[in-house]
């Protein structure tokens, strides 16, 4: 059993702490939502002492914010990059999947450039982020895509030269209800993990029937649920009960919006983001319920405003701020270690034979 990295496969031993959903470099300006009238002349082609406060309120309304692959962006991540690896990280994967104009060669160069383990995905986001071809396909094309882009990889240059590989399928997003073609998605997501054994990570609408409905659709189809992460579950399932619920299918449990403080949610304004305090006490309610080995921690970062360039807590925050308030809360070091180290080595390896 073997990772498979943008620099080619590695032993499930060799991760280190482990991020189970990031973004280096992608494209969300779609998701651009109007900022409050009174404030607009905050919302400049830049992120200052001046507007900070105004951008992490909404940080959707400025599009220079959500601008997340230009070549300031790059600058900011690269150094993220490396702070995360001095404070102890090791491994990254990258969630920017087909819809969110992922950057492979951006990967593979951070890669070498940092020493920091990254991990490419394949799979297709929300339906109205794809090209008309792409919306176009059968499952049986995207099972062949997903499958081509694991076991042969995606030429950087075009010149039969340089390749990545990816190493697991996601995020593989929908919308709630769930598009036709995203079931179609969810569907060749089980149909490919089931022939090659892989990772696969979904992101769910922002109803909490959601996660249920994915689950249900991607076992049916065959996928593995021990292999199966649902993210975003903490802006999607607030109900502890349904959260337990949830956990019993036994698939990953990902909370990965740690480092978000701010309870106004600017994508569903009717519902509200957590704190890190509301995660680590979910978190720390399901290891006691018996779900340690089911549980995975992130920071979904893919604004400018959240890394420590811009003034944000940066991709090392995880473990600068959090992983000491679990032992702290309640778990044990053993416990800490099982859901950053442990948990992303058993979700991400698999036979590359």
């Amino acid at each position: 059993m073997q990772v498979q990295t943008v620099l080619g496969p590695i032993n499930p031993s060799q991760l280190g702490k482990t991020l189970t959903h990031e973004h280096l470099s992608l494209d969300f300006d779609f998701f651009y939502k109007e900022p409050p009238k009174q404030l607009n002349d905050l919302f400049t082609n830049e992120i200052s002492l001046a507007n900070l406060g105004a951008i992490r309120q909404y940080p959707y309304g400025s599009r220079y914010n959500i601008n997340f692959g230009d070549a300031d962006t790059h600058r900011n991540v690269i150094e993220d990059v490396l702070l995360y690896k001095k404070y102890g990280g090791g491994t990254i994967v990258e969630n920017s999947s087909h819809g969110l104009k992922r950057n492979l060669r951006f990967l593979y160069d951070v890669s070498i450039g940092t020493g920091v383990h990254l991990i490419a995905g394949t799979g297709h986001y929300v339906y109205n982020l794809q090209s008309e071809s792409h919306l176009a396909m059968s499952v049986e094309n995207m099972v062949k895509l997903y499958i081509d882009e694991i076991k042969n990889g995606v030429d950087l240059n075009g010149d039969g030269k340089t390749f990545v590989k990816c190493g697991f399928i996601g995020e593989v997003g929908s919308v709630y209800p769930i598009h036709e073609f995203e079931r179609r998605a969810i569907e060749a997501t089980a149909i490919a993990q089931q022939e090659l054994g892989c990772a696969v990570s979904f992101h769910p609408g922002r109803d909490s029937e959601a996660p249920f409905e994915i689950i249900r659709l991607y076992l049916e189809a065959g996928g593995k649920p021990e292999k199966c992460v649902m993210s975003h579950l903490d802006r999607t399932i607030f109900d502890f009960d349904k959260l337990l619920e949830f956990a019993a299918f036994g698939v990953y449990c990902q909370f990965d919006l740690f480092g978000t403080e701010c309870s106004h949610y600017q994508l569903n304004p009717t519902s509200y983001m957590p704190s890190d305090y509301q995660r680590i006490e979910n978190i720390i309610k399901l290891s006691k319920e018996g779900f340690t080995n089911r549980l995975l921690m992130s920071h979904d970062i893919h604004t400018k405003h959240r890394l420590v360039g811009f003034g944000g807590h940066g991709y090392a925050h995880i473990i600068n701020n959090v992983l000491h308030r679990l032992i702290t809360y309640g778990l044990n070091v053993e416990q800490v270690d099982q859901i950053s180290v442990v948990n992303p080595a058993d979700w991400l390896s698999f036979s590359l034979n």
